[in-house]
């Protein structure tokens, strides 16, 4: 059954970016796994098919398209593969800071780029020493005259190899810890900007995630986000989105994992007879059916109350933990279902093992989910 938030248009949208991912990501995608980053060519061509920000005004290239799309475009991007994730992250949390809050100008000279795919952005939140704790950042950007100087070092960034516009979270005013921070736009050929290494990671293989440094980096006072000091409140105020986005993105995966899981039980014989035919197994796939089914109910409709203008915070912090912790459950599940095959790179169930339990972390870790929910309940 479909759910209610999609419509026929949406349906046909799918098909024909499951067609174009057939043709340009699918074949091509463990070779990306192996040389550790995705072409920039693969987003020129999402740009240029509209499968980049869709849901921008029309007046700066955007189809005002409805979440529906973001919806539809993440889940098909999560069936190719978790690498994919730094385009959800471009389309669905990065680019609504700079629609939101840009200025008009802001908006004219990043938005078109962004929608084309020649520009790729990032969000540059985390630092060595803060993580889930924003108002322990060090990064400061010090305002002098017609432009900021900024110090600092970001880490574990997405899309921090590609990117052409980093929104960096940052201290104008070091006295204050949530009012201090400010959001500002870097820009790629910024003196003082520059990469650290691409981190190695256990999964996300094919996903380009940095260290960024910057050394007395010379921003332009134009290119601060809204007003300084209300960065904290931009961050709070997009954070449902793309927690909601790390939701859908694990709950697509679990039904994939239990997809291989099931067709290959049915397939691999033992003692006379397929895996499939023992009640254990069968119980296996029942409890992870049953789950899975739970999931996708709760995300379909935080999906449309998100699109209906409601502030679900408290739902998508427990939906953003519930299923990806069950995602990791039915990861280890499905591998164990599949025996020493599992284990074997040329299976993707291996893959898709080592690449899911990063969602338990970032966009806040499943912990601060838990804190949210109890402060929300008045505990």
């Amino acid at each position: 059954m479909s759910a209610r938030y999609l419509k026929e248009e949406h349906h046909i949208f799918r098909d024909a970016f499951r067609k174009f991912l057939e043709k340009e990501a699918y074949p091509f995608y463990n070779d990306w796994e192996k040389q550790g980053i995705i072409p920039r060519d693969l987003w020129l061509k999402m740009g240029y098919n509209g499968f980049l920000c869709p849901w921008v005004d029309e007046q700066y290239g955007g189809l005002e398209a409805d979440f529906g799309y973001s919806v539809v475009i993440n889940e098909e991007l999560e069936k190719v593969g978790s690498s994919m994730i730094g385009m959800g992250l471009h389309s669905d949390i990065v680019v609504p800071y700079i629609q939101t809050y840009g200025t008009e100008e802001q908006k004219k000279k990043w938005l078109p780029k962004c929608i084309s795919g020649e520009f790729i952005t990032a969000i540059a939140m985390t630092e060595p020493g803060a993580g889930s704790d924003l108002a322990g950042i060090q990064t400061s950007a010090i305002k002098e005259g017609d432009h900021y100087l900024v110090n600092g070092q970001k880490t574990f960034i997405t899309n921090g190899i590609h990117a052409d516009l980093i929104v960096v979270v940052c201290k104008t005013n070091p006295k204050e810890k949530h009012k201090g921070i400010s959001l500002l736009v870097i820009e790629n050929d910024t003196p003082g900007f520059s990469r650290g290494r691409k981190l190695e990671k256990v999964g996300l293989h094919s996903q380009d995630t940095a260290e960024l440094i910057f050394e007395d980096a010379i921003v332009p006072a134009a290119n601060i986000l809204g007003e300084e000091g209300k960065g904290f409140y931009y961050l709070m105020d997009k954070l449902q989105q793309e927690r909601l986005i790390v939701g859908i993105c694990a709950q697509t995966s679990a039904e994939v994992m239990f997809k291989l899981a099931a067709n290959y039980v049915k397939e691999r014989q033992a003692f006379g007879q397929t895996v499939s035919k023992f009640q254990t197994v069968q119980f296996r796939l029942a409890e992870m059916a049953t789950e899975i089914e739970i999931g996708r109910t709760f995300i379909d409709d935080l999906i449309e109350q998100h699109m209906s203008g409601k502030d679900v915070v408290t739902k998508v912090s427990m939906a953003k933990w519930w299923l990806t912790d069950m995602a990791k459950k039915v990861a280890s599940e499905c591998m164990q279902l599949h025996g020493g095959y599992g284990y074997m790179e040329e299976y993707e169930i291996a893959r898709r093992y080592r690449d899911i339990p990063v969602a338990t972390v970032y966009a806040g870790t499943n912990e601060i989910m838990k804190t949210i929910i109890v402060k929300n309940m008045g505990l």
